[in-house]
């Protein structure tokens, strides 16, 4: 992962063959038609050459995970992210959307406890959640 643009398609590309990094890819969402590349360009080291790969996902079998585009949501918002995906070509979630799923799933188990008879004390204590919060949820 390099922050600092320029060289991906020569300089960089040879420094890693000559290291002998399996795998170089570029991400360039934003300028890639000017640099008249694909926004996704995986390169596999063979033979000591790095060789363009097609498919997306891309399974890398030596590490057991695929990398490709997808939608995912960073900072609160939905846009197009690289992700690692299995052998099933399924998604593995950022860890900012585990936390949203986990909060989301928290925010539903408060209806069933409080029908339950837990009081809003209990369900904030059991939930990790604020009493305020579940005042507001069962306040929908």
């Amino acid at each position: 992962m390099s922050w600092t643009p320029g060289g991906e398609y020569d300089t960089k590309l040879a420094f890693y063959e000559k290291l002998g990094v399996l795998y170089y890819l570029v991400y360039n969402p934003e300028h890639w038609q000017r640099d008249r590349h694909q926004p996704f360009e995986l390169y596999q080291l063979i033979e000591g050459r790095y060789q363009l790969q097609l498919g997306e996902p891309y399974w890398m079998p030596e590490v057991g995970l695929a990398v490709g585009r997808s939608r995912g949501v960073v900072g609160g918002i939905d846009r197009e992210i690289l992700s690692w995906f299995n052998q099933h070509g399924q998604r593995y979630l950022s860890a900012e959307e585990r936390a949203q799923q986990e909060r989301q799933a928290r925010l539903e188990a408060i209806d069933q406890l409080h029908q339950m008879g837990l009081s809003v004390e209990q369900i904030a204590t059991a939930l990790q959640l604020s009493v305020a919060v579940v005042e507001e949820q069962l306040a929908k």
